[in-house]
């Protein structure tokens, strides 16, 4: 039988300090994550992060957890039932790269089930060592413990997959049309600066001029940065936005270092004293709702843009479990699997 397992970042128990400190201290501990000297990492987060910040996020947490739980996880798992019924001659399972379920457990389920086979999707369109690395390294290193390892295949990174922009277009469109704002934002998540130099094996491309990111050639191939733009530009087509309705920007930094740029948070005051007043906001790094899109978009985002002189900000939901985004996920799947097979002989 061929197995898929769908990863994704994860997510704490419950919004209270003690789980987020817990759920924290496993994501931030990840030398993917923060990719600094063990000695200096260790003294981050004891120091500076976990005595401080777990209390700051379990408010935050409370703000958007449902009757379900987690939104993050509520989604996932809606979405991996949706795949499943989409997927009959395959055994499908969620894994969560920090937290539960984990992906060991989902392994498990996958091997209990009779998965010899397994295609992998980290649910992050855009490549990250931080996300999709270490999510992927993580695979490995469970799967390198089994006396009889099962053959594996990665789906890679989907930033400009037709499915998925469409997917993603299909959301915002009908919001587009209601809200009719005066400014479109595609908010990603954002990284250190260092990261964009580590995925550059040349070291003379990654943020050396402006125009860095304006196209996807070999030497940015693997860059974030380049990749969420390049999902800017295809949502954009596929909408049929105008030139200078929208923008793209970066958020959720971390620290003094240099984070990629431009700053939503900074974008959202300088729109408002621009003298936008109805802003609309895709988060096209999150294929499903979570802190960052509920809580540091729709809420926080929203509070701050109003109070620098804006009007409304409307957030466009995640694809969630959307039949076209499960659809999606379906088709990019039987494209891996196809590679090498695995897709050749399903399971009655």
């Amino acid at each position: 039988m061929t197995g898929l397992l769908l990863v994704n970042l994860g997510t704490p128990d419950e919004p209270q300090a003690k789980a987020v400190r817990r759920y924290l201290r496993e994501f931030l501990s990840d030398p993917r994550v923060i990719d600094i000297n063990p000695v200096g990492r260790a003294a981050l987060l004891n120091l500076f992060i976990l005595p401080f910040r777990p209390k700051k996020s379990a408010a935050a947490y409370r703000q958007v957890w449902t009757d379900r739980g987690s939104p993050l996880l509520s989604h996932s798992v809606d979405l991996t039932f949706a795949v499943q019924a989409r997927l009959p001659g395959w055994a499908v399972e969620l894994g969560m790269r920090y937290g539960a379920p984990s992906i060991e457990s989902a392994l498990t389920r996958l091997r209990d089930r009779g998965a010899d086979r397994i295609v992998v999707f980290p649910l992050y369109p855009h490549y990250s060592s931080a996300s999709t690395g270490s999510s992927i390294e993580e695979v490995f290193r469970i799967v390198s413990k089994l006396w009889v390892t099962p053959s594996l295949a990665t789906v890679e990174p989907f930033y400009d997959a037709p499915s998925f922009i469409r997917a993603f277009a299909e959301r915002g469109r009908p919001m587009i049309e209601q809200e009719r704002p005066d400014h479109i934002l595609f908010s990603y998540h954002g990284l250190p600066e260092r990261h964009m130099h580590k995925s550059d094996s040349t070291g003379q491309h990654c943020l050396a001029a402006s125009g860095c990111c304006d196209h996807i050639v070999p030497q940015n191939r693997h860059c974030y940065r380049a990749q969420c733009y390049a999902t800017t530009r295809a949502l954009v087509k596929e909408l049929g936005l105008s030139e200078g309705s929208y923008g793209t920007s970066f958020q959720s930094r971390l620290g003094r270092t240099p984070w990629i740029r431009p700053y939503t948070d900074v974008e959202l005051g300088d729109l408002a004293r621009q003298g936008k007043r109805r802003l609309l906001v895709f988060c096209p790094a999150f294929v499903a709702d979570c802190l960052e899109t509920l809580e540091e978009i729709g809420i926080r985002g929203r509070h701050d843009f109003i109070a620098a002189g804006g009007e409304s900000l409307s957030l466009v939901p995640s694809l969630n479990a959307m039949p076209s985004w499960a659809d999606a996920v379906v088709s990019l799947v039987r494209a891996q699997a196809a590679r090498y097979g695995a897709d050749e002989h399903p399971a009655a």
